[in-house]
């Protein structure tokens, strides 16, 4: 079928194989380019199909000669409907590993469900015997706790007062006031127990009891701070208040691995067009802006370049990880420079939808969201009939 994007709001309905193939490909040849990273051999990764959770995985494989179990929740392709872009990917993934000789299988599936934890226990036993390096990259609006049954949603929100911001539509580029109620304690609640630190330490303790960590095994979960412009909506908002539990969690999860000489970390990165963030208020604007600068400094970096500068010169370099006074590690560090947040602040007080073109880098913004979906890469042939049943072999078998 010849496959085209079709957009509702803030999500593209369809996603291309070959586009996804070649978005893959891109991010396995930088990691390539950027010579071998004396890091761990045997990775799972936790919410493996897209973003960060995908870089990790091909800088592992690929800067790394990792072997990796990849866990995700995506929708297969039917006769006439594609995949979500994650499926595509992983596929495109399991693909090149093989070729590379690499040791690639993935599990799709609710990460959060007790029965994918133990498929992926026994994946682990199977095949690798023991990970040396657990990923926790996952992003979920909603989550079935396995304990209790209750199905949880998570909300973007102020907390305390009613936020009011710019805001763009990446789409049509215009720029408009934006107003949202603040949360209520159910709301606060729900979103630290989706998007906080207790299924990451539930996949821990999981991975622990069944003596799949190998000694000093490391783990390591995203973050994201961000500027005081976001921050009424993000960092003091009811994500804030999850980000703050995944934080606080890394402690705990140190402390439990400390029997096997294990350290968890949480990794705070830099603000990127992804699915989940393009749906949040006030965020692609301030994207688009930092974009703009960011490139012009030559300091710009997609989520591959963030993942192998984070594995090089932070986790893997022989020496102690280092981190700020809250023991996190800060790859955010070139977007939180001041020179270019005193910029921002500056570009923010005078975008209009009439100059945000030329003062922000909204093409470069709307190019990566295509991309996400396979969409907009001038070597794919988008007139051509695509396999819309593109498969993931081990998953396939």
């Amino acid at each position: 079928m010849i496959i085209e994007p079709r957009m509702r709001g803030f999500i593209c309905l369809t996603a291309h194989p070959e586009g996804c193939a070649q978005n893959v490909k891109n991010q396995i040849e930088y990691v390539k380019s950027k010579g071998h990273i004396d890091g761990a051999k045997k990775v799972l990764v936790i919410g493996a199909s897209t973003g960060f959770g995908l870089a990790s995985r091909i800088t592992s494989a690929f800067g790394s000669d990792a072997g990796t179990i990849g866990v995700f929740f995506e929708k297969p392709p039917t006769e006439g409907k594609t995949a979500t872009p994650g499926w595509y990917n992983s596929a495109a993934f399991e693909t090149e590993a093989q070729k590379a000789g690499l040791y690639a299988k993935s599990i799709n599936g609710d990460a959060f469900s007790n029965e994918i934890k133990q498929q992926t226990i026994d994946l682990i036993k199977a095949d690798l015997g023991q990970v040396d390096m657990v990923i926790y990259s996952l992003a979920s609006p909603v989550r079935l706790h396995p304990v209790t049954g209750v199905l949880h949603r998570s909300v973007l929100k102020p907390i305390g007062q009613t936020f009011s911001n710019k805001t763009v539509d990446f789409h049509t580029g215009l720029v408009s006031q934006v107003s949202i109620e603040p949360a209520n304690q159910e709301d606060i609640d729900n979103t630290v127990v989706v998007m906080g630190g207790e299924d990451w330490k539930m996949w821990i303790d999981a991975l622990k009891d069944a003596g799949v960590l190998a000694n000093g095994a490391t783990t390591i979960a995203y973050s994201y701070i961000g500027p005081e412009v976001t921050e009424a909506v993000y960092r003091k908002g009811t994500i804030g208040r999850a980000k703050d539990d995944l934080e606080a969690t890394a402690f705990k999860i140190t402390d439990d691995l400390k029997a096997i000489n294990g350290k968890a970390y949480v990794s705070v990165n830099k603000a990127l067009v992804t699915q989940a963030s393009s749906a949040i208020p006030v965020i692609p604007l301030y994207i688009s802006l930092l974009y703009k600068i960011m490139k012009a400094e030559g300091v710009h970096e997609g989520c591959i370049e963030q993942i192998q500068r984070l594995f090089e010169q932070r986790l893997y370099t022989g020496n102690d990880v280092p981190t700020d006074e809250k023991g996190r590690i800060r790859i955010d560090d070139w977007e939180m420079r001041d020179d270019i947040q005193e910029r921002i602040k500056a570009l923010w007080a005078k975008a209009t939808t009439e100059n945000l073109s030329e003062i922000g880098d909204l093409a470069g913004y709307k190019q990566d969201f295509l991309n996400l979906f396979g969409f907009g890469f001038t070597n794919v042939d988008y007139a051509a009939d695509s396999n819309e049943l593109t498969m993931i072999k081990s998953i396939e078998s």
